[in-house]
């Protein structure tokens, strides 16, 4: 229940995401910098269908480890 993870997909990866659940969704409310494209970087499942998946991180992050 941390959100640490929180990555914002580029947008032509993001439709290539399965639907994000209903706890992630509620996980990222939480999260500052929410974009359209945020997810939740321990949630996505990686498949052959997402090799060069293009992420990036949030300006803001609550990850004490990155500052």
């Amino acid at each position: 229940a941390c959100a640490t993870c929180h990555v914002v997909v580029r947008p032509e990866d993001f439709e290539k995401l399965p639907p994000a659940s209903e706890d992630e969704t509620d996980m990222l409310d939480l999260v500052f910098d929410l974009e359209p494209t945020s997810r939740l970087g321990c949630q996505i499942t990686m498949t052959e269908a997402l090799d060069g998946l293009t992420v990036r991180l949030p300006a803001s992050t609550r990850n004490l480890l990155l500052r």
